[in-house]
């Protein structure tokens, strides 16, 4: 057992010791809770090093049976492309935990086991090799997130929850049944033994087979990002969800969709990929553009937060589909920086609710003058959203851009469009939140920040400023890893159709 397994399997038995603790106890829950996800933290800050001196590679890789028949493995590892989604879903979490430290005052046990059980869905997905094992922590990251809105949500959690699940699984049927078919045409789950096949021409799809698969995986993929016009279910979600619900949405899952498409899509269907990108690209710069629009005209600060994701996301779409260095270095990089800055964000919103108990932007005004450094916070966390040079959204963005002029000027024009549009909406939303006149009702409710508040915003105020500026801290594995998806995807269609030497099934027991 290595230490990714131990990150699988300390949380997964936290989930079950927190649902046996004294439920009288809820101070004992939060603290068992809090220590654990600590743990797990400094631990999953163990994999930097091995990664980083290998990866293109994985490490800490684990290939046990599972399930004989049919050929399921527990297959696990890590490299540069998840390493820190892997240490983001880590980190996050005991955040998460504190900021629900007063608000979460109903079944406080179930709350805080399903955020562990969350925390090993995603880790699962981010490290799982086996595309049946990837299919089931899929799932299980499901599962702790419709309870998580559905029970201690807002007035309209119900259908919020109901139709973040009927989304997500509709696409996961179509994951499903792609995976299914690639076991029966070569006899194995294992995602590396199949990219391989692929790549080096053992194993030719034919282009109806490569074209469908590909859509099938990207479909259940673009749901979950979400991309444009797949998005309904989001802001739904996020308006009704409790503040970490919110976070851990926002910050880690939506980032199970993008990550899926550069793991899967990219090295297993490169030529499909290749023939779609345009259509792609050209929804993402609609979600970009569209993303914008809409949250500049939303009243409630939440479901205005949420809009700005599906236009921050449109950018990782078309930084991967630009099949440029630069762009998916930025489309990876702007994944982590999406995490950082709009969980931030959710979680400020989330103090000014658990004050005002209020999420209308026209019942704030003058908070600034009550609460400066709350203000001061917010300010700095908006400024990193919209991609102020020196923060971490900057740099994402810009990459994003490089790699989508090298293909096409109007690409990156139009996707600049939701850059400005950024601005506009967020600033406003600074000023209409912040300044002006202070009602009466805020003057009584809104408070400055708390020690607690204090620990939970500044890791993440350092990070926005350490990933603007000391970019060659993170990109490094994330650029070598990137380099050898690249490949994959441009190399010449004919090496991908060559006449297979060996059987699909028996090539991959030989590998």
């Amino acid at each position: 057992m290595n230490l990714l397994d131990l990150l699988l399997l300390i949380p997964a038995a936290g989930f079950f010791i927190t649902l046996l603790l004294p439920r009288d106890n809820p101070g004992l829950v939060r603290n068992f809770a809090l220590g654990l996800s600590v743990v797990v933290f400094v631990m999953s800050l163990g994999l930097i090093g091995p990664v980083q001196s290998n990866p293109d590679a994985y490490s800490f890789e684990s290939n046990a049976v599972w399930i004989e028949t049919p050929h399921i493995r527990y297959h696990t590892g890590v490299d540069g492309l998840s390493l820190w989604l892997v240490i983001l879903s880590t980190l996050l979490t005991p955040i998460c935990i504190l900021v629900s430290w007063k608000y979460i005052q109903k079944r406080v046990n179930e709350f805080y086991a399903f955020m562990l059980l969350l925390l090993v869905g995603v880790i699962g997905v981010f490290v799982s090799l086996d595309l049946f094992l990837f299919y089931v922590f899929w799932e299980v990251s499901l599962v702790p997130m419709y309870f998580l809105v559905g029970i201690w949500g807002h007035d309209k959690r119900i259908y919020a929850a109901v139709k973040f699940f009927l989304y997500t699984m509709a696409g996961s049927v179509l994951m499903l049944a792609a995976i299914i078919y690639l076991y029966n045409k070569t006899g194995s789950f294992d995602l590396p033994g199949i990219v391989g096949l692929i790549g080096d021409g053992r194993l030719a799809l034919s282009p109806a087979e490569g074209f469908w698969l590909f859509l099938a995986f990207f479909f259940a993929f673009a749901i979950k990002v979400p991309l444009f016009p797949l998005h309904t279910w989001l802001p739904d979600a996020h308006g009704e969800a409790p503040t970490a619900g919110s976070v851990m949405l926002a910050s880690v899952m939506l980032k199970l969709g993008t990550y899926g498409i550069v793991r899967i899509c990219l090295p297993m269907f490169p030529e499909a990929a290749r023939d779609n990108a345009p259509w792609i690209i050209g929804l993402a710069i609609a979600g970009i553009i569209y993303g914008a629009l809409v949250a500049m005209v939303q009243p409630n600060m939440k479901r205005l937060v949420a809009y700005s994701s599906v236009s921050h996301l449109g950018f990782v779409i078309l930084g991967v589909f630009s099949f440029t260095q630069a762009g998916i270095d930025g489309a990876v990089y702007q994944m982590l920086n999406h995490g950082i800055s709009t969980g931030a964000l959710f979680i400020l919103v989330g103090y000014l609710y658990e004050r005002h108990h209020t999420l209308e932007i026209a019942d704030y005004g003058g908070v600034g003058t009550v609460a400066p450094w709350l203000t001061t916070v917010f300010m700095v966390t908006t400024l990193a959203s919209v991609g102020l040079p020196l923060l971490n959204n900057f740099v994402g963005e810009f990459l994003v851009l490089q790699g989508a002029m090298q293909v096409s000027f109007g690409y990156a024009f139009f996707a600049a469009i939701g850059v400005i549009l950024s601005v506009v909406y967020m600033l406003w939303m600074v000023q209409r939140t912040f300044y002006g006149e202070t009602p009466d009702e805020v003057r009584r409710h809104v408070t400055d920040l708390n020690g607690r508040e204090w620990a939970i915003m500044l890791p993440l105020i350092v990070l926005m400023v350490w990933m603007g500026i000391g970019t060659k801290s993170f990109l490094p594995p994330i650029t070598a890893n990137n380099q050898k998806t690249l490949e994959m995807v441009l190399q010449p269609s004919g090496a991908l159709n060559a006449a297979t030497t060996l059987p699909a099934k028996e090539s991959v027991h030989a590998r």
